[in-house]
């Protein structure tokens, strides 16, 4: 039996693209938590040993092996490299009534960019008060807010509503931002969040709201395109993959953002088209349940509309 379990583990580690998305989006369970499956693996050794079984304590060692072949590569250190903006993206929590500690953490990053989510109508005044003498230019749309240094030449509303969500959510933005090497286009998203209960997880509304959202990215002709935003999953989560075929970053270690106190999953992400995100760090707690993510952001290569 330990043996089985050790291959059976194994088998789920190696092969998780390959699980279905179904069942309680068992896929993007399996993906959300699967960092975090090789814990298992000493539990499955001191068994072994418990059981004096040579062969279970080798087999034990299998999802090890299946573990350092997926994460291995983005356990490598990343080379430094060049970058043209900096993007703090922060959830800041509707509930959080700490503005100005908050904007103070974000701002010691000296950012060109902030996007921010659950900005509430209560706080909206308090943000652009904080952030005001920073950033000269800012835009906001529902929920959802983006601050520059470099001015927005355009601003418009994203539907990124899933059916069964009332009219007045409202969490996506898109803007150009005109930088000295050439425009850019800035998504800035909140997508909806995700529920683990006694039927699997429930991400359909999520799963739905990044089809829409994968869909107004791949019409955009913008040559560069960033999105910064509550994505409420991450990267290896197959519900997201509509969204990551568009806009993508190279993945270096592991970097949680939820829940701030504890984190266990990366829900916060700036990803890029036409761009290079060249490195991404988690920031300190900011009384969020969510921690802020900084990226530095390429733009070379690429000439701008």
């Amino acid at each position: 039996m330990l043996a089985l379990t050790a291959v059976l583990l194994a088998l789920v580690i190696g092969l998780h693209d390959l699980v279905p998305n179904r069942w309680g989006n068992l896929g993007s369970l399996v993906a959300t938590f699967l960092p975090w499956l090789v814990v298992a693996v000493p539990l499955l050794v001191l068994a072994a040993a418990l059981r004096r079984s040579a062969i279970a304590a080798l087999l034990a060692l299998a999802p090890l092996a299946a573990w350092v072949g997926v994460f291995g590569p983005q356990l490598l250190p990343a080379e430094p490299a060049a970058y043209d903006l900096t993007v703090v993206q922060h959830n800041v929590a509707d509930d959080n009534h700490d503005v100005g500690g908050a904007v103070e953490s974000l701002l010691a990053e000296d950012p060109d960019i902030v996007a921010l989510e659950e900005v509430t109508s209560e706080h909206l005044r308090h943000y652009e008060a904080a952030l005001g003498p920073r950033f000269e230019h800012h835009a906001t749309q529902g929920t959802v807010g983006l601050w520059s240094r470099h001015p927005i030449a355009e601003s418009t509303r994203v539907d990124i509503r899933p059916s069964g969500i009332g009219a007045s959510w409202d969490r996506c933005l898109r803007a150009v931002v005109r930088t000295p090497e050439g425009d850019v286009t800035v998504y800035v998203a909140h997508l909806p969040s995700v529920r683990l209960g006694t039927r699997g997880l429930a991400a359909s509304s999520r799963n739905r709201s990044a089809e829409l959202l994968a869909e107004r990215i791949a019409e955009d002709p913008a040559p560069r395109v960033l999105l910064a935003g509550d994505l409420n999953g991450n990267l290896r989560d197959p519900g997201l993959e509509p969204v990551t075929e568009q806009v993508s970053r190279e993945e270096h270690g592991f970097r949680l953002t939820f829940p701030s106190a504890l984190p266990v999953v990366q829900l916060d992400h700036v990803l890029a088209r036409g761009a290079e995100v060249t490195d991404l760090r988690v920031l300190p707690r900011s009384g969020s349940d969510h921690r802020p993510v900084v990226a530095r952001v390429s733009l070379r290569g690429v000439s701008g509309r």
